[in-house]
């Protein structure tokens, strides 16, 4: 097959890694390379760029290119328009292309999914987010920077819900929940007081809350009425999202494709994943719920190739790569 000389940059960055792409306008996987996490609200936006560079390099060298014709880069962090500009001006400067699209990596895992760039995607992994797209360009998002926006979801937002009912059970100021003994079960302690102590003191790291959330589901399974509330809630939370994006786009009367991704939603916890399709059908008759599998940086690269006009079929061929 020959190589065509329009090439995409796909970048996929996430708080933990990056995997990049470059893709011809045919479809064909050129070289894929990894790297760290990109975290610019906390390194700052040059040494986040850095980390994209030390991915992008090995991937570019594997191609055989020094530039390309367009960079399609899904990143997170990138949660209000102002960012993705910022963040764009940045990739611009490096000189891998003249032509850059920065969004936020919601649209990665919504592409991914989706048959075409339309429909709305819900991602739930530490945080919450959700984005809605149309093949006119017409887009649906949320802030998504936490609280003061409005959020509640994710793991994070769970385990902080599941340690406050635990806590105030064990001290008699709310009512029983197995909670009280699942959570500081799964470090070792015996007491919810031991636990907060450990977390308070540094003994127990903070970043390591996200392990309590399969403890939630688990103690969810088992019965417990304040575990699964928090998992309906969830559920609940997820379905709204996407019912509100659908209504902003204009979807909610049409068979729509609602895509579920991020590690929370795509470990498809049968009581959750069952929640969310119910709550869902209620918010939105139409919308057909699917679980997203597939990299997100095969979303990067399909957005780059909606970008460059490529055909069906060479979208067809590079979802083939990461699908097969």
């Amino acid at each position: 097959m020959g190589v065509s000389t329009t090439t995409v940059l796909a970048v996929d960055a996430g708080n933990s890694k990056t995997d990049v792409a470059v893709v011809s306008a045919g479809g064909e996987v050129l070289a894929t390379a990894r790297g760290g996490g990109f975290q610019p609200h906390v390194t700052g936006v040059a040494a986040a760029v850095d980390v994209l560079a030390d991915a992008v390099r090995p991937a570019l060298a594997g191609a055989g290119a020094g530039t390309v014709t367009h960079v399609s880069a899904c990143l997170a962090n990138a949660d209000l328009p102002v960012e993705e500009e910022r963040l764009a001006a940045a990739l611009l400067a490096r000189g891998w292309s003249a032509d850059v699209v920065v969004r936020n990596d919601t649209f990665a895992v919504l592409r991914a999914g989706a048959d075409e760039p339309r429909g709305v995607a819900v991602v739930c992994g530490a945080g919450i987010n959700c984005a809605g797209l149309r093949p006119d360009g017409r887009t649906a998002r949320f802030p998504a920077v936490g609280r003061i926006s409005g959020d509640w979801g994710g793991g994070w937002s769970l385990t902080e819900e599941a340690l406050w009912h635990a806590a105030r059970a064990e001290d008699g100021r709310g009512g029983p929940t197995a909670l009280a003994r699942t959570l500081p079960a799964h470090f070792g302690l015996g007491s919810m007081y031991a636990l907060i102590e450990a977390l308070h003191l540094g003994h127990v790291a903070a970043e390591r809350r996200h392990e309590l959330a399969p403890v939630l589901f688990a103690t969810a399974d088992g019965g417990d009425p304040v575990a699964r509330s928090l998992v309906e809630r969830l559920a609940q939370e997820v379905a709204l999202m996407a019912a509100v994006a659908l209504r902003r786009l204009d979807l909610l009367e049409e068979e729509t494709p609602v895509l579920l991704g991020g590690g929370v939603l795509a470990a498809r916890h049968p009581l959750l994943d069952a929640a969310v399709r119910e709550a869902l059908a209620l918010r939105a008759p139409k919308a057909v719920a699917r679980t997203v599998t597939a990299p997100p940086v095969l979303g990067a690269a399909l957005l780059g190739l909606d970008h460059v006009r490529a055909t069906a079929g060479a979208q067809a061929r590079a979802r083939a790569h990461w699908d097969g």
